[in-house]
């Protein structure tokens, strides 16, 4: 499910975000929460290493910097108006690094980090193939990985909304938890671990909604998208059509998340690509847990 993001988009919807993220990012902040426990696994190493890749405004960042403080803890983010948000947060008694790169393109030493965390910004990285063997370099042998990323049923009423008034896409098609879970075996990640939660918000009407979502910086930022202004018509269109969804006088808007831990491989471990040597993990197979 490979899709093509406008790299220059998504950085400057998220500068744009940068100031209104923070109180806006309630379900952000929630799936943050949820991924900072799975820290609290037993018998796990203290790193050296930290890197917070996808790091916003810098509260994972923080969290970890104080949770290990003798560590080099580093927030990686594309936006750099939101890794001086993360600034913010570092303080002269507790300073983290930040690096202003792209997740894509990782610009770390081989074999450097002990533990790579990243909160919902695997779905704008579509090439997951590449994204996983670019996390594997930079990971020492035994390193661990935790992420987080959007499932595919997330923002769906938002989506067949816009579908019965337009036939350009206006919501990214978010990868499968079968289709991560391959993506890391095929990287080389060993004993990879996923978790699924649905969440439902609900929201007054529709523009608050689409408010919301360019608050955070989630706005299209498909190549294919339509350039130009969606038009009133579509736009009454699509609105009415999800207004068939209204439930006790608010409208439905439903957010799956994936999560998803691995320990990288031993040195010298082979990347896997393409066709039968790409192993898969069926659906069944997976512990999904739902909340």
């Amino acid at each position: 499910m490979s899709q093509d993001f406008d790299r220059r988009h998504i950085r400057h919807a998220f500068s744009r975000a940068a100031a209104s993220y923070d109180a806006t990012a309630v379900l952000q902040h929630e799936v943050e929460a949820r991924l900072l426990e799975s820290l609290d696994e037993p018998d796990q190493p203290v790193p050296d290493t930290v890197l917070d890749l996808g790091a916003g405004p810098g509260r994972a960042t923080a969290a970890m910097k104080k949770r290990w403080p003798k560590a080099q803890v580093l927030a990686l983010d594309l936006s750099l108006p939101m890794l001086r948000q993360a600034r913010k947060r570092a303080g002269w008694w507790r300073p983290f690094r930040c690096v202003c790169a792209d997740a894509a393109a990782l610009p770390l030493a081989d074999g450097s980090v002990d533990l790579l965390f990243s909160n919902l910004c695997l779905q704008w990285l579509p090439d997951l193939p590449a994204v996983f063997a670019g996390f594997r370099r930079v990971m020492k042998p035994g390193g661990r990985l935790l992420l987080s990323s959007f499932g595919p049923r997330t923002l769906s009423e938002l989506r067949e909304a816009f579908a019965a008034s337009d036939t350009i896409e206006h919501v990214s098609r978010f990868a499968p938890i079968q289709q991560i879970g391959d993506a890391l075996l095929a990287a080389g990640f060993r004993d990879p671990v996923l978790d699924q939660d649905t969440f439902t918000l609900t929201y007054p009407d529709l523009p608050a909604l689409l408010h919301e979502l360019q608050a955070i910086g989630a706005t299209n930022a498909l190549t294919s998208r339509r350039h130009g202004l969606t038009g009133k018509g579509r736009f009454a269109a699509a609105r009415a059509a999800y207004e068939t969804l209204r439930r006790d006088g608010r409208l439905p808007s439903t957010w799956e998340v994936v999560y998803a831990r691995a320990w990288a491989p031993a040195a010298g471990a082979p990347i896997r690509h393409g066709g039968s040597e790409v192993a898969s993990v069926p659906v069944g197979q997976i512990g999904i847990r739902r909340r």
